[in-house]
């Protein structure tokens, strides 16, 4: 059992290398596209990622977030917009998830206490449309935020399908 000052010491060690795994894991992605500093005297960023679709291989979707490198759990807010950049046809259509609940296609950690962001595809089979839908795992101040984009299909491959 450490005494004393080899006890204190220890335990300075302990958090020093904590809150460099903390800060040397931060916004370490390898989708991120871009990178905007909300200012000098803030920890605070807006990472940019990019995600193709897995499945529907068209649909490449953006999601903005803020990470604050130096707490504990970053900001549950998020932007995204999904746009179709290549070919969607109807056998990628086949292999999606057409449950009203959908697909998770990407998680990206946000808390070292279990916080995500993820990211939903959900059709709408009626309007032909690929729904994307970025939220937070976790509530924050009594809501949930998300955010929402939309991909229809028409005039591709995939619409008379």
């Amino acid at each position: 059992m450490l005494q004393g000052s080899a006890q204190t010491k220890f335990s300075k060690v302990l958090r020093g290398a904590i809150f460099l795994a903390i800060v040397g894991t931060a916004g370490c992605s390898d989708s991120e596209v871009g990178d905007v500093s909300l200012g000098v005297f803030t920890t605070k960023d807006i990472k940019i990622d990019a995600l193709v679709d897995p499945i529907v291989t068209g649909v490449t979707c953006h999601i903005s977030s803020i990470e604050a490198d130096l707490d504990f759990s970053d900001p549950s807010d998020s932007a995204i917009a999904c746009r179709q950049t290549g070919p969607i046809t109807a056998e990628m259509l086949e292999n999606i998830d057409k449950s009203p609940s959908g697909d998770v296609i990407f998680r990206k950690s946000k808390s070292i206490f279990f916080k995500n962001m993820k990211l939903r595809r959900i059709y709408d089979e009626e309007s032909k449309t690929l729904m994307y839908l970025s939220y937070s795992t976790k509530e924050t101040s009594g809501s949930y935020k998300h955010s929402l984009s939309t991909v229809p299909l028409w005039e591709t491959a995939a619409f008379n399908n």
